[in-house]
């Protein structure tokens, strides 16, 4: 905890371009070189295979937590999930954080040759998931052994009341979409201070006494580090149908637009009024972002 109470800024990359293992290894010790404390691995067709590559950027790094974000657990089956982290977490020396998802790509499903169920039942399978990974972890006779009794550090993502829910009562960190949903069109729309600051306090309230345990992330989709902070809000505005007034884009947590000094303190304000302090970017802007990170580091 901070001074004031607040959990310390944690921040993350979520890789998302596959290339070959000397520019994976490359960009994974820049991850750690410019000081972010996290390297995701997301889990979409066309993307790297979360594990493995998850295993090599241990290899090429030291420090940083290893973090899927997030599995899409359509794609696996509890018990031979369990093998996989378990597995992953010993060859990454207890690093990996755990980041889970009910998947929500249709097209992925099917070109898996999946069945794509409803949103009800894919949560189902991400609860029976879940519980099933607990159990395993607590059976002394699953190999590989989990390195902690309790498995890694469990992160649930997603935006709906029962996907929050679920975050609640099982995760160690709770991880905000920061979006509404997508349209057909794959556009993702900010969501305004006020939806991201009702969905805090959804879930706060869900935790009860797990309250001050819980880590609260969230995925910025909409990051431009540049001098104009005004002007890049109003295209930002332009660009995407449906996005909330200049002023609104201005106060959301997922836009961290400006100078690295000017999101800089819009990070210790959100973290005042969101609680959030873990904010993930994407691999995208992983360079142009690192001044924020070193202007926050340790605070």
């Amino acid at each position: 905890m901070t001074a004031s109470g607040a959990k310390p800024f944690r921040f993350g990359v979520n890789m998302l371009l596959p290339d070959s293992r000397d520019a994976w290894v490359a960009k994974c010790r820049r991850v750690e070189e410019l000081g972010y404390d996290v390297l995701s691995v997301a889990d979409h067709l066309g993307m790297a295979p979360p594990f493995p590559a998850l295993v090599l950027a241990g290899e090429a790094t030291s420090r940083v937590r290893l973090n899927t974000f997030v599995l899409n657990v359509g794609f696996h089956r509890p018990a031979l999930l369990a093998r996989e982290v378990t597995g992953t977490d010993r060859f990454v020396g207890g690093r990996l954080e755990l980041g889970l998802g009910a998947g929500y790509v249709q097209a992925e499903f099917e070109a898996a040759g999946l069945e794509f169920p409803s949103p009800g039942r894919r949560v189902d399978h991400l609860e029976h998931t879940i519980k099933e990974l607990k159990r395993l972890y607590a059976d002394p006779g699953h190999q590989p052994a989990p390195v902690n009794p309790g498995g890694p550090p469990l992160l649930i993502g997603g935006n709906g009341d029962r996907m929050l829910t679920l975050a609640a009562e099982h995760a160690d960190i709770v991880a905000f979409t920061g979006t509404t949903k997508p349209p057909a069109d794959g556009v993702f729309v900010p969501a305004t201070p006020d939806e991201v600051e009702e969905r805090v306090r959804f879930v706060t309230a869900k935790l009860g006494d797990r309250a001050g345990q819980v880590e609260f992330n969230l995925l910025v989709h909409f990051v431009d580090v540049r001098d104009d902070r005004q002007r890049a809000l109003e295209e930002l505005h332009e660009r995407i149908p449906g996005a909330p007034g200049v002023a609104e884009l201005a106060g959301s947590p997922t836009v961290l637009i400006g100078t690295a000094e000017e999101i800089a303190d819009l990070l210790v304000a959100h973290r005042e009024r969101f609680g959030i302090s873990y904010y993930t970017v994407l691999e995208p802007h992983l360079e142009a972002f690192a001044p924020v990170v070193e202007l926050l580091r340790g605070r």
